[in-house]
């Protein structure tokens, strides 16, 4: 399991697949200087309920991977998240789609 952190206080976990196409979806937003809420459910072992931050560019984020291999990306996960991102509720992680077509982890920019 990988760590979002937000600001340095508020961490959510996230399987490494999954943080890396949020990865890459939040880039893509806050480069475009767009703001927007992210929400998250919390495992019950921290109490379980519902995070939401509100996401910006001058915001502090730091995304801790547990494992050192980078995934393959998903585009149609990548486009759904991003249409979440974009609505009036924010982003939220949605179910992967099939992998339909793969992104190449070098032109997405999305893992060193």
């Amino acid at each position: 399991m990988g760590k979002f952190i937000y600001d340095q206080s508020v961490k959510a976990e996230f399987e490494d697949r999954a943080l890396a196409h949020l990865l890459v979806v939040i880039g893509a937003k806050l480069r475009r200087g767009e703001a927007f809420h992210f929400s998250w459910r919390e495992d019950l072992s921290v109490g379980g309920g519902r995070t939401t931050v509100w996401m910006h560019p001058g915001v502090s984020l730091v995304y801790k991977f547990a494992g050192s291999r980078r995934p393959t990306l998903n585009r149609a996960w990548v486009d759904a998240l991003a249409i979440a991102a974009n609505s009036p509720g924010g982003l939220y992680l949605v179910p992967e789609p099939a992998l339909d077509d793969p992104m190449d982890n070098d032109a997405a920019g999305a893992l060193p």
